[in-house]
């Protein structure tokens, strides 16, 4: 028996939208036209007394009130269709958990492997689950015509299927603080075997057997809050962080503190316990940080100089 083509989730919805784009222009031209051709006919310089004694037209009214219903209809039935599509996610789909929080994206897959970019086969369904650390985000990819909001303690997917090869756009498409438009990342296409080589090669090691400290800062997206170059930005720099003295705020109260490893790993495990003064209390906690891992954020946000 012959396998049905598998419909995406861009098939499903290019076509609807054309549908309500086409009828939306066609009632545009008509009503502009008609509008345009009455304000001509019926200029007071053409007609300065009103000479129709028309009180009303019955099958005008029908026509208008039974065509607009029906376009409505038509238009409630094909979103309705394209609708289940989008929520019936085919068998035998990759399971990957898209994990939110301000202003990262971080997917992991069944095995284990982790990637702040969303790797996927071609041809083949994905079906990401969504989680928020944090606050609401929005889990967007326009060019497969899937979104969907991102509520902490709420269980949400989408699926898609991305039939070439190639790098597409994820946004965040609900507003999630400061840095919301710097949370981007993209969807990587690539063959099924390129894929499942991927898939089954493990993390990058970094020195001392460590993962590599910027990726990992990458992927936890510390950068996107944290320059590298002094710049300030929603936390302090890294640039020539270690020694530094700083003003920080501990339960209320302020105090001065030199910033040493000890400090480093605590603002990273413990992110509220010192919050530097004039920055807010905004960063995530990361507990679930391995030690390997805390090692390798600590040892390249030292090395920042």
């Amino acid at each position: 028996m012959n396998q049905l083509p598998l419909i995406s989730t861009s098939d499903a919805i290019n076509p609807l939208f054309l549908f309500i784009y086409g009828a939306c222009l066609v009632l545009l031209l008509g009503i502009t036209i008609t509008m345009l051709y009455f304000v001509v006919r019926y200029h007071r310089s053409r007609a300065p007394e009103p000479t129709s004694q028309v009180d009303g037209n019955l099958m005008l009214e029908i026509i208008w009130i039974v065509l607009p219903s029906l376009l409505v209809l038509a238009m409630f039935w094909y979103g309705w269709k394209e609708y289940l599509v989008l929520r019936t996610v085919p068998p035998n789909a990759i399971a990957v958990t898209a994990t939110a929080q301000m202003w990262s994206w971080n997917f992991s897959y069944a095995d284990g492997k982790t990637s702040n970019k969303l790797y996927v086969p071609v041809g083949k369904a994905v079906r990401v689950e969504l989680v928020s650390k944090d606050v609401i985000h929005g889990f967007f990819i326009p060019a497969f015509r899937v979104k969907r909001d991102i509520v902490p303690g709420m269980s949400n997917y989408v699926w898609f299927v991305a039939n070439k090869p190639g790098s597409y756009d994820v946004f965040c498409s609900q507003y999630c603080g400061t840095q919301h438009s710097a949370m981007i990342t993209t969807v990587e296409a690539v063959p099924v075997d390129e894929f499942a080589t991927w898939l089954t090669t493990k993390q990058a090691p970094g020195v001392g057997g460590n993962r590599d400290g910027k990726a990992l800062a990458e992927e936890k997206g510390c950068l996107g809050c944290h320059s590298l170059d002094g710049t300030p930005g929603v936390g302090p720099s890294f640039k020539g962080i270690m020694g530094r003295s700083e003003v920080v705020i501990t339960k209320g109260a302020e105090h001065p503190l030199t910033v040493d490893e000890t400090y480093l790993r605590r603002s990273i495990t413990e992110p509220g316990a010192d919050v530097v003064k004039g920055f807010q209390p905004i960063m995530p906690e990361f507990g679930d940080l391995k030690k390997d891992e805390l090692d390798a954020l600590v040892k390249f946000v030292i090395s920042v100089k």
